[in-house]
């Protein structure tokens, strides 16, 4: 609960921040939004501990570990380049999807089919990617709306306030490509683990159901597809602005579909507890 706090009192700042622009103490939101990090990760710390595990295993987990690794993502992106202005986007998406694990089970049982080194390096390279693609599609939509903005000849509150388009644009494909390495990772390491584990827990259901049919892994490897085409796209054809932004939105689209509604309710082989 105190990490959730201080993510939404950074928000609080950033939005301050957006709409006054003062430049004395402009570094507040981002000191709350390290301290609220800190917390969190003091939390995931502890979590670990009580579970033997890193605790992500559970969806409440997960989503708590996706959570910390957009924020550190984030963090890292603004303090390289010293663009403040995102952090207006990315701050209340940190608190809403905190929400989730903040009121729900504060460590949950591990079970023991997890207990391998493959399995940690699969669900933290997949989490990374997708907190990698969920800092790209916010980047997307501020693009898309200053694009807008420019292309009425009336410059506003985002011209004002966002950097060029082509910083955005750049931004944008770091942070596809960060997570595209990752989630090839991912899939990669997940499919060395299932392998693995069809050896000593056959008979385990979760592991019956791990194929391209399981909803979890078919749109993952969809997502993966669409960023993938992104990418060589831009390689092959010069693919940028706008159509890199809206295919940018499309990818993190099935990622946050696929985190949020078939994770939950679909899945029949993620659906560990």
């Amino acid at each position: 609960m105190i990490a959730l706090a201080l993510y939404a009192v950074a928000t609080a700042a950033y939005i301050w921040r957006f709409v006054r622009r003062d430049q004395p103490g402009r570094h507040v939101p981002t000191l709350l939004l390290v301290a609220a990090v800190l917390v969190h990760t003091f939390v995931i710390g502890m979590q670990s501990v009580q579970v033997g595990a890193a605790p992500f295993a559970g969806r409440s987990g997960a989503v708590s570990t996706f959570v910390w690794m957009l924020a550190l993502v984030y963090l890292y992106t603004e303090i390289s380049t010293e663009e403040l202005a995102i952090g207006v986007f990315i701050a209340p998406l940190l608190t809403a999807l905190q929400i989730i694990p903040a009121f729900t089970a504060a460590a949950e049982e591990h079970p023991a089919l997890l207990d391998n080194p493959l399995f940690a390096v699969h669900v933290a390279s997949v989490l990374l990617a997708y907190a990698s693609f969920a800092l790209a599609f916010v980047v997307a939509l501020t693009y898309v709306l200053l694009f807008r903005e420019l292309k009425r000849r009336t410059p506003g509150v985002f011209f004002s306030r966002l950097p060029s388009l082509q910083v955005l644009d750049a931004m944008n494909m770091r942070a596809v490509t960060v997570g595209w390495a990752c989630l090839t990772l991912g899939l990669i390491v997940g499919t060395w683990w299932v392998t693995q584990a069809r050896l000593y827990a056959a008979d385990d259901p979760h592991v019956r159901a791990m194929s391209l049919l399981d909803p979890t892994i078919l749109v993952a490897c969809l997502s993966w597809m669409v960023y993938t085409l992104l990418l060589v796209g831009r390689r092959t054809r010069g693919w940028g602005g706008r159509r890199a932004a809206w295919l940018s939105a499309l990818g993190f689209g099935l990622v946050l579909l696929n985190f949020l509604l078939v994770g939950y309710f679909f899945s029949r082989s993620h659906g560990f507890v």
